[in-house]
């Protein structure tokens, strides 16, 4: 299968190994069902504490969350 087969088999998304890793302030991994992203309370969306990367959101900016509920 080629990269634009596989692209287009999951939907014309292309995922990131990185982007599939967890950082400690995330709940799940990005794309799965009933989670989004928030901003990330302890850097405020900024992805720095003090000139480092943030060690909640791993310099995102971003966290994994879940929504919604039952």
């Amino acid at each position: 299968m080629t990269q634009k087969q596989r692209e287009k088999k999951n939907g014309g998304l292309r995922m990131r190994a990185s982007a599939q890793s967890l950082n400690p302030g995330d709940e799940a991994a990005p794309g799965t069902p009933g989670t989004g992203e928030d901003i990330c309370p302890q850097c405020q969306g900024s992805g720095r504490i003090d000139g480092a990367a943030c060690p909640n959101c791993g310099g995102r900016g971003t966290i994994i969350r879940g929504i919604g509920g039952a």
